[in-house]
């Protein structure tokens, strides 16, 4: 089902309708909570009350308000928020995303021109998922939104309420600290 029909189901018949927006992003909703919190559990429980608030939400919203909705960074906004709900709550240090590099995540996808791209795929992909972790989140959801959940600039800013041009230099930022954190550890493991 695409999205404007979806969108049109939830306005007229939101009971009739969640299921297909369940199946349809519930797999993006862990995928992206995931990465961010790289807790499998912690990841499944999000997933879950994202599409809890989802729909407590929509029962809110008029059917215009329905119709005009851009789900995919609606429900990553609402995905990121209880992740950092639940990383605040916590207090503990972000966990390792052994799970994200399994999923065969490529934080330099498309940038072949760039001289350390043959040096981020060297680094040992479990390795990568613990440096991605040691972001701070400013640099880390970001790049988990952009680059694992393929959202656009402008879907960014919307789901997180940021200027692109932010979002592009915080992107790119995270990834120039990834880099030099996986061109630090091959040093270390050549001296």
């Amino acid at each position: 089902m695409d999205e404007h029909a979806l969108l049109e189901g939830l306005a007229t018949d939101l009971d009739g309708s969640f299921e297909a927006l369940v199946r349809s992003h519930v797999d993006r909703c862990h995928a992206i909570a995931l990465r961010v919190l790289g807790n499998a559990h912690d990841a499944e429980e999000v997933a879950q009350d994202a599409l809890v608030r989802a729909y407590r939400a929509l029962e809110s919203y008029p059917p215009d308000r329905i119709r005009q909705l851009r789900l995919r960074p609606w429900l990553a906004t609402i995905v990121v928020n209880l992740c950092r709900n639940r990383t605040r709550r916590a207090s503990l240090p972000t966990t390792r995303l052994d799970a994200l590099v399994a999923a065969g995540w490529e934080p330099v996808a498309g940038e072949a021109d760039d001289p350390t791209g043959p040096l981020m795929r060297t680094v040992d992909r479990e390795r990568l998922a613990a440096l991605l972790a040691t972001l701070p989140d400013r640099y880390r959801v970001p790049i988990v939104l952009r680059h694992v959940d393929d959202l656009s600039y402008a879907e960014l800013a919307e789901a997180l309420g940021r200027p692109e041009g932010t979002l592009k230099a915080q992107v790119s930022r995270g990834l120039t600290l990834l880099r030099a954190a996986a061109a630090n550890e091959l040093e270390e493991l050549s001296a």
